[in-house]
């Protein structure tokens, strides 16, 4: 097995669903970090969502309409996040051009 560290990143220029990350289809990933840092003195919120490609697909609510801090940083994850194969992380903002997403990522093929 293959060990391959990477990060997903995202400058979140509207209000649409974004996929931010796809596990890969030959393994699995462990999302270590996922930093959220508003960059305009505003207070946007957050949806994060992982959708299970293989239950037709299914979309479960990670972080729902969570707050940010105006010019802040903050870490979304209390401990890892394991993705199954092809398994995809959505973001969501509030308001445009205000929310940079960034993880940290182990994927495992």
């Amino acid at each position: 097995m293959a060990h391959n560290y990477t990060n997903a990143k995202v400058d979140l220029t509207s209000t649409d669903e974004t996929t931010f990350y796809t596990a890969p289809s030959n393994g699995q990933s462990i999302v270590k970090s996922i930093l959220v840092s508003e960059d305009v003195g505003a207070t946007p919120t957050l949806t994060i969502t992982l959708t299970d490609a293989e239950s037709s697909p299914a979309t479960f609510s990670l972080f729902k309409t969570k707050a940010s801090t105006a010019n802040g940083t903050a870490e979304f994850l209390t401990s890892p996040l394991v993705l199954k194969s092809s398994e995809i992380l959505k973001v969501t903002a509030s308001a445009a051009n205000q929310l940079h997403v960034v993880a940290s990522i182990l994927e495992i093929t």
